[in-house]
């Protein structure tokens, strides 16, 4: 992966072809022309969670498109952290109600969630020369 930066406040993530804009929001000196990286944060969990979820319906022959997903997140006052993110899978009045406790332990299977449950150790270095001579070692 590959970020680059752009005007203003504008971060790029390179990645498998696809690239991932990031902005800050107007209060914070961006443009807002693009999500904050904290808010793909939150939308990776909640995708992440989702894919869980619409795989677990295909396998079942169970129509999502009346299916949501709704997250919530509560914040610690000082630090700005998040205290709870809370998902919530809306679904329709026919949903099987003896697939509903398995869908729940699907969705926390999100390699997401477990990241953060077990999180990584972080090294963050720095490096000078030309653009090949950072991709060689």
């Amino acid at each position: 992966m590959e970020i680059t930066f752009e005007a203003e406040k504008i971060v790029t993530a390179k990645y498998n072809g696809h690239s991932i804009k990031t902005d800050q929001p107007l209060d914070n000196g961006g443009l807002n022309s693009a999500p904050a990286p904290f808010d793909l944060y939150l939308a990776s969990i909640g995708t992440c969670t989702g894919i869980y979820v619409k795989s677990f319906c295909d396998k079942r022959n169970i129509p999502t498109e009346n299916i949501k997903i709704l997250l919530e997140t509560l914040y610690d006052e000082e630090s700005g952290l998040p205290l709870n993110i809370k998902l919530d899978i809306k679904l329709p009045q026919d949903f099987p109600e003896k697939y509903k406790s398995s869908l729940i332990q699907v969705a926390g299977l999100c390699k997401v969630k477990k990241s953060i449950l077990s999180p990584p150790s972080f090294e963050i270095v720095t490096s000078v020369g030309t653009r090949a001579e950072l991709y060689t070692s």
